[in-house]
């Protein structure tokens, strides 16, 4: 693997609430990709948090959504998916980029101009560098809607990433 596929575009430092729309904008960005465990909500969750879905409820105005998660239960995905009312695919297998193009070709959307938001190098990131998309990596949500200040596995990939040589 080359190191250079886990690393994001766009290291934000913060969660999805905390990450600024018209920064997005400005980077030519059209569509989203939004990955939904640990970046939208904790994996255990069903509900989302208000300032994740004003979060949301703004982003539209500006921006194509669909959320991309590698979780098996359609039920979940789609329960979450209508409380944002967006599209939606299920058990990606990100880092494989399957769905991401699946999505892609149905749609009609273009691959300039999209990008992944995600908390995981070795998925979101991965899968998005592979596919060429824009990559923007952000800090885990918590139940509150807020950045998950102790997250094991993103630190993990974070350390593993950067002995390898593909983070700093």
């Amino acid at each position: 693997m080359k190191v250079k596929l886990l690393k994001p575009r766009w290291d934000s430092g913060v969660s999805i609430i905390n990450l600024s729309h018209s920064e997005i904008q400005s980077r030519g960005l059209k569509t989203l990709f939004l990955d939904v465990d640990g970046t939208l909500i904790p994996r255990h969750e069903n509900n989302i948090n208000h300032l994740v879905k004003d979060w949301i409820d703004i982003a539209k105005n500006h921006f194509y959504l669909h959320l991309i998660s590698n979780n098996p239960s359609r039920s979940r995905i789609k329960n979450i998916a209508d409380q944002l009312s967006l599209t939606y695919s299920y058990r990606a297998s990100k880092p494989s980029r399957k769905k991401l193009l699946d999505f892609i070709n149905t749609s009609g959307i273009s691959k300039d101009g999209s990008a992944i938001i995600g908390d995981r190098l070795f998925t979101d990131i991965l899968a998005g560098n592979r596919l060429g998309l824009y990559t923007i990596l952000v800090k885990p949500t918590n139940s509150n809607g807020l950045t998950c200040l102790n997250n094991n596995i993103q630190n993990i990939e974070i350390k593993i990433a950067s002995i390898i040589g593909a983070f700093k």
